[in-house]
């Protein structure tokens, strides 16, 4: 199980133990993280699970589907290191990765 540091909106931050397999937002959203809204349920359609990713692993991510894309740029939060954490599945390459939970808008 890959360990993944979240910061939460108050800059706090904590280690999860991230179950691979699933993806971020299931882990992060389970691992007791209220910062992290996921409405949707992991469906793409709503952005309440934006994430920042340490720009070391970027490389490392799916590329980024149009639909994601478009919702994110509906966040007044996005930056270059935006995703949705529901679109990444957790492996062990994200091991020691630093993602903090953005903003609500």
């Amino acid at each position: 199980m890959p360990q993944i540091i979240v910061v939460d909106q108050s800059g706090a931050e904590s280690t999860l133990e991230a179950v691979e397999g699933r993806t971020l937002m299931e882990n992060i959203r389970d691992g007791g993280f209220d910062d992290l809204l996921a409405l949707c349920g992991g469906c793409c359609s709503c952005a309440t699970c934006h994430v920042h990713f340490d720009p070391a692993y970027m490389d490392k991510l799916p590329e980024m589907s149009e639909d994601e894309n478009d919702l994110l740029d509906s966040s007044d939060h996005r930056n270059e290191y935006s995703r949705l954490s529901c679109q990444i599945p957790v492996t062990s390459a994200l091991e020691g990765c630093k993602v903090t939970i953005a903003q609500e808008d």
